[in-house]
């Protein structure tokens, strides 16, 4: 993976704007440390920053090549799984190439087919080309949002960014919110509004869109979208037709030139990738794949098992490295590490986040990445499955709002007086859920339960998956490490869209088709292992240690917290740990003391970034 950074101005010339351009790359050399250059013209400049994978002497960015009457030059973040095809697709019609990397292969297949490049593209991306004769700039993200892609005007300056933080560093951008973003902030973080950044000004492509810019014009416009058709194949047939596309999906992954291992939480998702991966390695490699989890400074101590979290990992995760003898690591993250990385976290991520299951995720990607440099995660199988509570508990598919939000109270009650006023958090995550509601790709003639449940997968599709996806491209990539999401193949997601529920959910279980296609690969106990989220701590020392340094800054008045949030309110939940908050105010996991955790982080993210509030 890497980081794009760019810069248009179809007015002035911005040949001497390369300070500034490098200014912009350097916040975002985590992405990629290999290697930094820069590309300036008379109207535009790209910066790059490489992670490598693929090709080391063959992929440099930004690459340009002639076609025709025109040069055209890229700057690519991603990973593309079915190069080889295209490029047999394109050397059938006269296209040569220099290298074997897939930034060469992106760059020809647009220069090919313009703007209906990406609908040949299987692969996880975002890339922008500038056309010098027609003096065009395409951005292009894909079909499911796993790697990120902003974008701002100021005047007549147009930036584009991997990161929030590389526009924030050009020195016409500047880190305002307004009433918008505090709705963003309060109502609906750690999510966010598909296509907005928060800032002010400052937007994000959304995921499957394609957005060109002329001197005359701007548009955007949407290359994809889940089609909602009869499924008409029998159990068996579906079984059989879902293992096929998995495991063709993950073995497509695994194409690298660096180390590459998986995480393995001992989950059914985590578990089926490892499984598919290490007999793909063993057998035409004779590699020895490398197996990751993470834990908490004595978690088993006080681990207790509820609704959400029902058992922890280490059997598990046992249980499939014994029978597929991968080379598995156990890294165990201190309270202190865990507590002091809550900050970097924010600053990985631009925004306040998911507190400490932010934290943890940075810890541990660091760590996998002493050992590897790709990692094949297991993020969107329950978004498509239907793994979550709220698929199946119905007081929670029943909630006006969010099915992972029940805390609108308790958000509202945190806010400051003079702005709880001016908010109206519950008539602004009605307004945004409406709008992904009313764009759902319905079925003609479905029953009024079907069409609710359809709708509730769109939701998890477009808000929650994008979450999580936003959370590990942040934690991993500021770690250097690239995750890929085999559950994210569009060409999966399709498939699996149209299945009815009741085969989704067969044998009454979560995620039962996808348990009976992958049965054989998985151990028994794994294969029947109830949903269980990415692990958090337990331990009363962490709720201690995020206590007191709330309370600090509590404590001090100049905080810019105070501007924003209800001072005796934030000092009650301080007082009490949090533990106040028995159902998490956001998903599965964030409960008392990651609300705790959020509160220090906005003020983080307030101070750090020098936030000014102009409503």
């Amino acid at each position: 993976m890497c980081g794009i950074v760019g810069w248009l101005n179809y007015d002035r010339s911005l040949v001497e704007e390369k300070q500034e351009l490098e200014a912009m790359t350097s916040t975002i050399l985590h992405r990629g440390p290999d290697a930094t250059n820069h590309w300036l013209d008379e109207d535009i400049g790209f910066g790059h920053t490489r992670l490598t994978v693929v090709d080391p002497a063959g992929g440099a960015q930004p690459m340009t090549v002639m076609a025709g009457d025109s040069n055209y030059t890229i700057v690519y973040n991603g990973e593309l799984y079915n190069t080889e095809e295209i490029r047999q697709t394109l050397y059938a019609q006269g296209f040569r190439f220099q290298s074997y990397s897939d930034t060469e292969v992106v760059l020809h297949a647009f220069i090919c087919w313009g703007e209906r490049a990406p609908e040949r593209l299987n692969g996880i991306f975002s890339f922008a080309v500038w056309d010098e004769k027609k003096k065009q700039l395409t951005l292009v993200r894909d079909r499911l949002g796993v790697k990120p892609l902003f974008y701002a005007e100021s005047g007549n300056n147009f930036f584009f960014a991997s990161e929030l933080k590389a526009i924030l560093a050009n020195r016409l951008m500047d880190p305002v919110i307004g009433e918008e973003g505090l709705h963003e902030l309060f109502a609906l973080a750690p999510s966010r509004t598909p296509g907005h950044g928060v800032f002010k000004g400052i937007h994000e492509l959304r995921p499957a869109h394609l957005m060109t810019i002329t001197p005359e014009k701007k548009t955007i416009s949407r290359y994809w979208q889940l089609e909602s058709l009869p499924h008409t194949s029998p159990f068996a047939q579906t079984k059989n037709t879902l293992h096929e596309l998995l495991v063709d999906t993950v073995e497509r992954q695994l194409v690298s030139d660096v180390p590459l291992g998986t995480f393995l939480s001992g989950g059914v998702d985590s578990s089926i990738l490892t499984a598919i991966a290490a007999k793909k390695l063993k057998k035409y490699e004779n590699v020895t794949l490398p197996t990751f989890s993470v834990d908490y400074e004595e978690n088993a101590a006080h681990f207790s098992s509820d609704a959400f979290t029902p058992a922890e990992d280490t059997a598990f995760i046992e249980a499939m490295s014994n029978r597929y003898k991968t080379n598995h690591t156990v890294h165990t993250i201190e309270q202190e590490k865990l507590a002091d990385l809550l900050g970097e976290a924010v600053e990985a991520r631009d925004l306040p986040g998911m507190a400490d299951i932010d934290s943890s995720l940075l810890w541990f990607s660091r760590k996998m990445k002493e050992d590897v440099t790709v990692a094949l995660s297991g993020e969107c199988a329950d978004e498509i499955f239907g793994g979550y509570p709220w698929f199946h508990r119905q007081e929670l598919v029943d909630r006006p709002l969010f099915p992972w939000m029940s805390s609108l109270d308790t958000r509202e009650s945190l806010l400051h007086q003079d702005l709880a006023g001016k908010l109206d958090l519950e008539a602004y995550v009605k307004a945004r859920m409406q709008e992904t509601l009313d764009e759902t790709p319905l079925l003609d003639g479905e029953s009024s339960e079907d069409r609710q449940r359809r709708q509730l997968f769109y939701l998890n599709i477009i808000w929650f998956m994008t979450t999580l996806l936003d959370r590990k491209d942040r934690m991993s990539m500021k770690a250097s490490l690239e995750v890929r999401v085999p559950f994210a193949d569009h060409r999966l997601v399709e498939y699996v869209w149209n299945v009815p529920w009741d085969m989704k959910q067969f044998g009454g279980q979560e995620k039962g088709l996808l348990r009976k296609a992958m049965a054989s690969h998985l151990p028994t106990k794994v294969q029947k292992r109830k949903k269980s989220p990415y692990p958090k701590t337990h331990h009363p020392k962490y709720s201690e240690l995020i206590g007191t340094m709330t309370e600090e800054i509590l404590k001090n008045k100049n905080e810019p917290i105070h501007d924003l949030m209800d001072e005796k309110a934030l000092e009650q939940l301080s007082r009490t740990r949090g533990f106040e908050v028995k159902e998490p105010f956001f998903g599965q996991l964030m409960t008392g003391p990651q609300l705790l955790a959020f509160i220090w982080q906005v003020n983080h993210w307030l101070k750090t970034y020098s936030v000014s509030v102009k409503l």
